[in-house]
């Protein structure tokens, strides 16, 4: 029996990530009309890669990505310009805009449009903070230890960032200390040699049967 916005205890092998989809576009919305939902995990935990599929199967939603509004000065600080140049728009009806951050040159970009839209992807490291949970619909945690994300991160990085990566995991070490975003999670998202498994999160409220996404393998059903 599923309750209402609650994902079916799906059993059929191969579910596609258009099924995931669907259960966020009927979801309430969040943030005025837009139904906001946040991608968080550990850097290097394959973020990026799940929402672009995701935003696809919901028909091109537009996705934020929170390296767009971090910065070398503010890993982390971020909360205050997300709120003003994101979401408050979009919670009043008006497309967003924001410069996003040039990691490379170090300086922010020319302004930027996050459009309208019945769902809107906010993905990176910190998308689940508690300065941002009251705004999202829902929030999925990519769900992979950190050291091995780390590592993933620091092999696709190569040599070039690894003075950035020393940095880096002792300042999200102290994020997640401070203000944890797994433990608030209604989704569970892993990867898996065929795709994705999807369960149910800490804060969320069904069973621990899972769906498959993005493959056509069999599902591990629990």
């Amino acid at each position: 029996m599923t309750t209402e916005n609650t994902p079916p205890p799906l059993r059929t092998p191969g579910i596609a990530i258009r099924a995931l989809a669907a259960f966020l576009r009927d979801a309430p919305p969040s943030c005025g009309t837009v139904r906001l939902v946040g991608v968080d995990g550990h850097a290097g935990s394959g973020k990026s890669t799940f929402t672009g599929k995701l935003a696809a199967a919901l028909g091109g939603a537009p996705v934020l990505h929170v390296d767009d509004v971090a910065s070398h000065e503010e890993l982390f600080a971020w909360q205050g310009r997300l709120l003003s140049e994101v979401v408050e728009p979009l919670g009043r009806g008006a497309a967003a805009r924001y410069a996003p951050y040039d990691w490379r040159a170090r300086r922010f970009g020319a302004a930027r449009t996050l459009p309208q839209a019945p769902v809107v992807l906010v993905e990176g490291v910190g998308a689940g903070r508690r300065a941002l949970r009251p705004y999202l619909t829902h929030l999925l945690w990519m769900d992979l230890p950190r050291e091995e994300a780390w590592a993933r991160g620091r092999s696709r990085d190569g040599e070039e960032q690894r003075e950035f990566w020393a940095g880096w995991v002792e300042a999200e070490r102290r994020h997640f200390a401070e203000d944890p975003s797994r433990p608030f999670a209604d989704l569970l998202v892993r990867q898996l040699p065929e795709g994705y498994a999807v369960l149910s999160g800490p804060a969320g409220a069904v069973g621990p049967d899972q769906f498959v996404t993005l493959g056509d393998g069999p599902s591990a059903m629990c």
